[in-house]
């Protein structure tokens, strides 16, 4: 792991994803990877106002949500005075070129697709890490 323990507790992590079980399972990852400052959002109107009201360091959201999707909460983040450099990683079932175009344009830092084991977490975190 690119980071220490102490430089992961310190991290401050945004989960973002529409079904409960998903954003528990993914909230469960990054206990196992040491991540200790998880908050959670259940649509992608409630990631914006998290976005516009807290910094995170890292932010794993999901593409299909209801009120918002979430290639605009990767917008609404590149727009915000917080979490404009925040590593965003983008969940989705999708793997259409479009659709990682179009989050490549937006400003994402990684791409992840579901589902997705702790260790393909992990590597796309340590991959962000690297290139921010």
């Amino acid at each position: 792991m690119v980071t220490s323990n102490i430089e992961q507790k310190k991290i401050k992590v945004l989960v973002a994803d529409d079904f409960r079980t998903l954003r528990e399972l993914m909230r469960g990852c990054w206990v196992q990877l040491g991540y200790k400052d998880i908050t959670t959002a259940g649509d992608g109107a409630e990631a914006i106002n998290l976005i516009n009201s807290h910094k995170f360091d890292i932010i794993l959201c999901d593409w299909h949500m209801p009120k918002a999707l979430g290639i605009d909460v990767l917008r609404a983040a590149r727009n915000s005075d917080t979490c404009k450099d925040t590593i965003f990683i983008l969940a989705t079932t999708e793997s259409e070129q479009g659709s990682v175009l179009q989050a490549v344009e937006a400003g994402v830092s990684n791409y992840i697709v579901k589902p997705f084991t702790v260790e393909t977490l992990q590597s796309k975190i340590e991959n962000s890490i690297r290139k921010k």
